[in-house]
């Protein structure tokens, strides 16, 4: 069988949530199956395995519909892609897409990296179900990361296609620290991983920093000035510390000294953040979703997304006596459950099954 991978959503920088889960995958299917990865600028290799690739057009080119007529000329059995956009006029093989989460069909707001034009058809795009079902039902099968965006897909009835869940992991990088056995956090800081897109829901954090004097809430991503200074005037009184941005080993460093990860977000696909800081050792302190009580398990402490009050209780119950410590021993052991090694078996016997599928069908015909 012959497996192309689609990496041309890979960062050349440093990774964000696509560009991770690609690198991670394609990274541990290719120790299980020969893959090929489809690249569209030469700086994304830095960023994956040292495997077979070709060049093809960037996925944002309006000629993408079209990319399948350049992908036939590999001769794949199959095609994997992360994301659900990629083009298939024309294909001559099975493609299973990626849906990692349904979040701006209930918050329509794009990133704001996004050119002008991009974001206007992003938004036409979350308009309605339809082009979501038109680009899912064009596939073999369909891929998400969680059981709980796996639900959404059955409910709101996006595709005629088998659904599979092949989850997120930690990355790499966080599981070079070893967790520490320890009975108490090293620092009085608060972690919070994440943009600051108005879901994020950050001011609720920023509230209950308020409300735990003695503790900092380190906030870790790029942040424009007017929305720093929003947010620092929403409670002058929380010890806020913003970083604009950290490489890994910083990021790794606050998770391991940190008391807890915290976020208040309104709606996730999976919770990246969640499993890194477990792998740690680190209790986490998250909103009482579904995704988050699917990622987070026993380890994690739940509460209400809009009630700062309840974040900051929750902070300090990790204060009573040995309460951090078993936070931090049922962390260790939820986030043993998400590797990339086995998301990609699960990649591969999805895979496996679609191509198999595939050819019953067209034997019979």
């Amino acid at each position: 069988m012959r497996i192309v991978f689609d990496c041309r959503y890979t960062r050349i920088d440093r990774h964000d949530g696509i560009s991770r889960y690609t690198a991670g995958l394609v990274t541990e299917l290719g120790r299980l199956h020969p893959v090929t990865m489809l690249i569209s600028d030469h700086r994304q290799l830095a960023m994956l395995p040292a495997l077979p690739w070709q060049l093809v057009r960037s996925p944002t080119s309006p000629l993408e519909p079209l990319v399948a007529l350049t992908v036939n000329r590999l001769a794949p059995d199959i095609v994997f892609s992360p994301m659900q956009t990629m083009g298939s006029w024309g294909r001559r093989y099975r493609l299973v897409l990626t849906v990692h989460d349904l979040i701006y069909y209930r918050n329509r707001t794009p990133p704001r990296e996004f050119s002008a034009g991009i974001r206007l058809l992003w938004r036409l795009y979350h308009l309605s179900w339809a082009p979501q079902r038109l680009l899912l039902n064009r596939s073999d099968g369909v891929v998400t990361v969680s059981e709980t965006t796996g639900a959404l897909i059955t409910r709101h009835r996006l595709t005629r296609r088998p659904v599979s869940v092949v989850p997120n992991a930690a990355d790499s990088v966080a599981g070079t620290a070893a967790a520490l056995e320890r009975s108490a956090p090293a620092t009085k800081t608060l972690v919070y991983m994440g943009s600051f897109m108005p879901y994020k829901n950050v001011d609720t954090l920023v509230r209950a920093a308020a409300d735990l004097p003695g503790y900092e809430l380190h906030l870790l991503s790029r942040i424009g000035d007017a929305e720093r200074a929003r947010l620092t005037a929403l409670a002058p009184q929380a010890s806020l510390v913003f970083h604009n941005g950290v490489s890994d080993e910083e990021y790794v460093s606050l998770l391991t000294n940190a008391t807890a990860l915290v976020t208040t977000s309104l709606d996730e696909g999976f919770g990246i953040p969640l499993v890194e800081a477990m792998s740690l050792g680190i209790p986490v302190v998250v909103s009482d979703i579904p995704i988050f009580r699917e990622i987070g398990g026993d380890a994690a402490s739940y509460v209400a997304p809009r009630d700062p009050d309840a974040v900051a209780a929750a902070v300090r119950h990790l204060e009573a006596p040995g309460e951090w410590a078993r936070r931090s021993r049922l962390s260790v052991s939820q986030a043993a459950r998400f590797t990339w090694a086995e998301s990609a078996a699960r990649l591969l016997r999805v895979l496996q099954g679609t191509a198999a599928t595939a050819r019953r069908a067209d034997h019979r015909g």
